[in-house]
């Protein structure tokens, strides 16, 4: 006998979806909201301004010249000292005032690329290393071969401040710090030991999902375990490894605390998270640029997610049905 749903128990339902959605998106919207805002009402009630603008958009992506709209502190205080000096004096102080304001002071494509350029080729290389290590885990037979499979789980019973400072005495030892770009080839390798433990984990079990007589058919015409895998288990496995790439683009895309011990001194080489931490605290904090930035940031993540939806589905649902 099948129960008439109650009205009462559906209405809360739906009502406890709502809410839910509502404390989820409310943040990100405000968000978008302020960053299509001008500088003097950010802060202004209701989510649609007043006065739309995508000047902040235009000067992040340097279409347009950024000048900040507010004097410091120490530029109004020099406004006021050279009101006595010789008109050429004045008018080369006040010259150099214009042209800090001028000044690039929200370099957020620098930031832009510093992050993709290092989660992209950490992920990378991450997936290619990754997709060696399951095959051999799930396909070749070595003595301890459940012992390192296992064993490579354990980076993650250590936290990333126990693990600092160590890391950071071993790439002083072996010469990668001490400039921007040393800085960055110890995060590429960071970030690749970061993920590495749960890629070789999904992908081997996704791969043994995979029916060993396929790859023994190939064997017998003649192809080489690297034919099998770029032939068969790469077309076979692709939910799970486009799965993995994101994964690993994800954690880079958003690390914070190793970034800022191997390149928070070399402003060059910021990441976006690092960048953005940085204008927060500084003199520069313009909230609608801010906000607008903090959009920027969460595409390249959003837009993977968007594009290869089925596949992700299909990725965090494999391995649990066996051969």
């Amino acid at each position: 006998m099948v129960r008439k749903k109650s009205i009462f128990r559906t209405i809360g339902f739906w009502s406890l979806i709502i809410v839910l959605v509502v404390f989820v998106a409310y943040p990100f919207a405000y968000m978008v909201s302020v960053s299509f805002r001008n500088d003097t009402d950010a802060f202004e009630k209701g989510l649609i301004p007043e006065n739309p603008t995508f000047d902040t958009y235009l000067q992040l992506l340097g279409f347009k010249e950024s000048i900040r709209e507010e004097l410091s502190d120490e530029q109004r205080q020099l406004q006021e000292l050279v009101k006595n000096l010789p008109a050429e004096k004045q008018e080369e102080i006040l010259g150099n005032i214009a042209a800090e304001r001028k000044k690039e002071s929200f370099p957020f494509i620098r930031f832009f690329r510093n992050s993709l350029l290092i989660a992209g080729l950490s992920a990378l290389f991450s997936l290619i290393i990754s997709i060696l290590g399951a095959y051999a885990f799930s396909r070749v037979w070595f003595p301890g071969r459940g012992l390192v499979q296992r064993g490579v789980l354990l980076v993650y019973l250590f936290g990333g401040t126990i693990l600092a400072v160590p890391l950071y005495q071993i790439f002083v030892n072996i010469g990668l710090t001490g400039s921007g770009p040393k800085g960055m080839v110890s995060l590429f390798i960071i970030y690749i030991v970061q993920t590495l433990p749960v890629s070789l984990y999904m992908l081997g079990n996704y791969f043994r999902t995979i029916p060993e007589t396929i790859e023994e058919a190939a064997i017998i015409d003649g192809s080489s375990r690297f034919g099998v895998i770029w032939r068969i288990i790469i077309p076979l496995s692709l939910p799970a490894i486009i799965t993995v790439f994101i994964y690993a683009f994800m954690i880079a895309w958003n690390e914070y605390l190793f970034a800022s011990i191997f390149v928070r001194a070399y402003p060059q080489f910021h990441t976006l998270p690092i960048g953005l931490n940085e204008i927060f605290y500084s003199e520069h904090a313009i909230w609608a640029k801010m906000m607008a930035a903090s959009v920027l940031t969460s595409i390249p993540v959003v837009g993977l997610f968007m594009l290869m939806q089925k596949y992700l589905t299909g990725g965090l649902t494999a391995g649990g049905v066996k051969e």
